[in-house]
């Protein structure tokens, strides 16, 4: 039986109101086919990028998948009174779908990254996973598009990682996933450094209270400008929570 899931809408994004178990068990059949999907891990930086851009915006709601990866984004669905299950991250997704991978058999692609990360975070991936088929990697480090697409089409991908960063993974997944013959396509931003060892992700409990944003931080001070912007965005959702309460 199809698993309907429902949508809600948060600052102009409309988000599947999942658990993580139920989104893999959504892209495990979209991987499967038939047709094309693309998955979305919209946090709020993505988010504020899709308030300015419709085009951006019409690209992330027409996802087969639109998993809410910022804990930014399910405080702002409170603010809002639509509250969601909960964060999604796009890596535990990613994570929940290899494994799946492993036993049915799919073919994973892993695009992105700089040279060498890809084929490092297949060789990881195949640690863990020994009956996971990947049938290729490519780096992110490419102007035409083409050669790529013939390379996912030739490998036989039933499952794509891109890893580009937003907005342009978004926008490649849409433009070119029908192309390349794959099942699914899965916009993960920096997930392939994760999996070849090169960033760490925040311990599990840090992960838990849903302070991975700040540990973050922590490791990389250079992106306080980044995470700046997140109290502007849940400052903007209150606003938009009494535009509602007036209307």
């Amino acid at each position: 039986m199809e698993m309907q899931t429902v949508r809600k809408e948060i600052m102009g994004v409309s988000f599947d109101d999942v658990t993580l178990e139920e989104a893999v068990a959504t892209g495990e059949k979209l991987a499967a086919g038939p047709g094309f999907s693309y998955v979305v891990t919209p946090n709020p930086e993505i988010v504020n990028m899709a308030r300015q851009a419709e085009d951006y915006r019409k690209i992330l709601n027409g996802a087969g998948l639109v998993l809410p990866d910022g804990i930014g984004v399910v405080h702002a669905a409170k603010i809002l009174g639509t509250p969601l299950k909960g964060r999604v991250p796009g890596i535990d997704f990613a994570s929940g779908l290899v494994a799946r991978l492993a036993e049915t058999g799919g073919k994973l692609f892993l695009l992105g990254a700089k040279p060498g990360v890809a084929e490092q975070a297949a060789a990881n991936l195949k640690g863990r996973h020994p009956t996971l088929t990947i049938c290729g990697t490519h780096d992110g480090y490419f102007q035409d598009s083409g050669p790529v697409v013939e390379q996912i089409k030739g490998a036989g991908a039933d499952v794509v990682f891109v890893c580009l960063g937003a907005p342009k993974q978004e926008r490649w997944m849409a433009q070119h996933g029908p192309e390349t013959g794959a099942h699914l396509m899965v916009g993960l931003g920096g997930v392939l450094d994760v999996y070849a060892g090169n960033v760490k992700r925040a311990p599990a409990v840090w992960q838990k209270l849903g302070l991975e944003w700040f540990y973050r931080l922590l490791r990389q001070p250079s992106r306080l400008g980044r995470m700046a912007k997140l109290p502007l965005f849940l400052v903007a959702a209150a606003k938009e929570k009494g535009r509602r309460g007036r209307a």
